[in-house]
């Protein structure tokens, strides 16, 4: 009780106070233990929201545990945590794998992330580990110690020994499955999986996006869920990127080179005006105004 009335005071301090001098919402939403008393709700986008009514994903399952339980990021909404069960069940099935290692997910009130993401704000986005998971009993000092593994080359340009086909089984399940938008994961597996998928159904593939990092876990995102209004969908969505194609086309080999070596910088001029804000600078005036309810809610 006392620490949700200091939050409410804090964030009604912060709404009578010019942007410049507001809390920043990242050290609010982050102080939130719980989640909010109201209906499930993303309000917002993914990188720019909150999350009212999250739910929590259990620490350990008969085919999951969270990772990292001392972040307090195992809450999602609803459709992500039954998501969630639902492709760790799939994952068991596959050789070597016994579910799921499931890093961070969302904050209790979603929102801008205390430290870390930029993205992840609205319940829509998890991470899930590349390290097949031998066990399901780990206690929560193994969990903060436990690394995952990556499954890319030093030099960034190809996957490495880790990789295997059970990963690509994996990422297509998540892809394949029609609650999700779209799921990040390192270029060099991309390729990979554009090389070997074979030929027919292929295009789950497009749902499979290249990102700079995510070798060592991937990044699903779900799509807005009905009904939910104030749910600020992706655009473009990935139908409409490559009209039904795979995404394996030219464009993935600039991951794998001018990625890696850009071409020298031409002098810009600064910006003129305030910097733009971002997930680290924004303060309650940038976020919905749902969010004001969010973080007040008891």
């Amino acid at each position: 009780m006392i620490r949700t009335l200091a939050t409410t005071l804090a964030l009604s301090l912060s709404l009578t106070l010019p942007a410049s001098a507001e809390q920043l919402a990242r050290h609010l939403f982050g102080a939130a233990k719980t989640a909010s008393a109201q209906e499930a709700q993303p309000i917002g986008f993914y990188s720019k929201g909150c999350a009212a009514g999250m739910v929590q994903l259990p620490e350990t399952g008969p085919t999951w545990q969270a990772m990292r339980l001392s972040r307090n990021r195992n809450w999602g909404q609803p459709e992500m945590i039954a998501f969630l069960q639902d492709l760790s069940r799939k994952a068991a099935a596959l050789p070597g794998w016994s579910g799921l290692y499931i890093g961070d997910i969302s904050q209790p009130r979603g929102g801008p992330m205390s430290s870390g993401h930029a993205s992840h704000q609205i319940g829509l986005d998890a991470d899930i580990w590349m390290l097949p998971p031998r066990r399901l009993n780990l206690s929560r000092g193994e969990r903060e110690k436990l690394s995952s593994i990556s499954v890319r080359s030093e030099d960034q340009r190809r996957v490495n020994g880790n990789w295997t086909p059970q990963h690509m089984e994996l990422l297509k399940m998540a892809a394949s499955d029609p609650r999700v938008d779209r799921v990040f994961v390192t270029a060099p597996a991309k390729i990979e999986m554009c090389r070997t998928a074979p030929r027919g159904d292929r295009k789950w593939l497009q749902k499979i996006r290249p990102i700079y990092g995510h070798n060592y876990h991937f990044h699903v995102r779900l799509k807005c869920p009905p009904g939910a209004r104030f749910c600020e969908t992706q655009k473009p969505t990935v139908a409409s990127l490559s009209k039904g194609g795979d995404g394996c086309d030219e464009t993935l080999n600039w991951w794998v080179t001018d990625y890696l070596n850009p071409p020298p910088a031409t002098k810009k001029k600064k910006p003129s005006g305030p910097p733009k804000r971002t997930a680290k600078t924004y303060t309650m005036s940038d976020l919905p105004k749902q969010c004001q309810s969010v973080l007040a809610s008891r």
